[in-house]
């Protein structure tokens, strides 16, 4: 399932209860962001607490020390708000799956040639749906993951349009909801997305 759902500012001890709430809501992936308070520890966690049912990466690194940490901590794949030449070389060299930013068409083609798994525009929703169907166009083999603003009502234009992915975070994981225990209420969004996802594809 291409939905990535990207989680900020967590603490420990909500690690456990938001990866199974996660998992038994449909969803296969989520990064936990580096700049993260104890991102690393954090990662290791969520990958203990998934049991290998969810796949558990490293988003916002910008370098290569973010990037080895994530790994340390036994990040799964690996997210980027922009393309870092030494970060990327690093993971295509050893075969981790690497998800850079880029927005130009210039940004998202080096992206795409330096051998990465698929190219994350961001921020998507300034440019919506039409922007990748325009994107497209000339780069057609190029696979695009949409981040920022992609709902459960819009995530069908967003795939019609050529988009690969989607991504979604502060929605619906929410720090009020985290700060508070509220996983029924992460569990409800993350469950909205799954189901459109179904929805549009017919699964």
């Amino acid at each position: 399932m291409p939905i990535l759902g990207i989680v900020r500012g967590i603490e420990a001890d909500a690690v456990e209860p938001l990866v199974n709430v996660v998992i038994s809501s449909g969803l296969g992936m989520i990064e936990i962001a580096m700049n993260t308070k104890g991102a690393g520890g954090l990662i290791r966690k969520a990958v203990t607490a998934a049991k290998g049912r969810l796949a558990v990466g490293a988003g916002t690194v910008t370098d290569t020390k973010s990037l080895e940490a994530a790994l340390e901590a036994g990040a799964a794949f690996i997210v980027m708000p922009a393309f870092v030449e030494d970060v990327v070389r690093r993971c295509v060299k050893s075969k981790i799956p690497v998800f850079p930013g880029a927005l130009t068409p210039k940004e998202i083609s080096e992206a795409w040639n330096a051998g990465v798994t698929m190219v994350k525009v961001f921020p998507s929703q300034f440019f919506g749906p039409a922007y990748f169907r325009e994107i497209k166009g000339p780069f057609d083999k190029i696979e695009l993951l949409a981040c920022g603003g992609v709902t459960p009502d819009n995530m069908k234009d967003y795939f019609a349009a050529g988009a690969g992915a989607v991504a979604f975070g502060a929605s619906v994981f929410r720090k009020e909801w985290l700060v508070r225990g509220d996983f029924a209420s992460i569990g409800k969004r993350v469950t909205e997305y799954v189901t459109a996802f179904a929805n549009i594809k017919g699964v």
